[in-house]
């Protein structure tokens, strides 16, 4: 997980263009925008936390730091 990749698909794209990328890489089509990562897995990383985190900002009216660290402690939640 790389948070600047993060932060620049928040800026660069929607919700529902991640999800339409999400289902793509899932269903092993081009994704139609470009998503950093070094592989696949890194790829579907990214646009899981962008959509969390455009979610959050939309729900909380919070910025992107604020919804980074929310999704860096889900993160941390869910390994521990």
């Amino acid at each position: 997980m790389n948070i600047q990749v993060i932060k620049k698909i928040v800026d660069l794209y929607t919700v529902d263009q991640l999800k339409q990328a999400e289902e793509n890489l899932l269903e092993e089509k081009p994704l139609g925008i470009e998503i950093e990562g070094k592989d696949e897995g890194e790829q579907l990383t990214h646009i899981l936390a962008a959509v969390f985190c455009l979610e959050e900002m939309q729900k909380s009216d919070i910025n992107i730091n604020q919804a980074i660290r929310l999704y860096s402690q889900r993160v941390r939640d869910s390994i521990s």
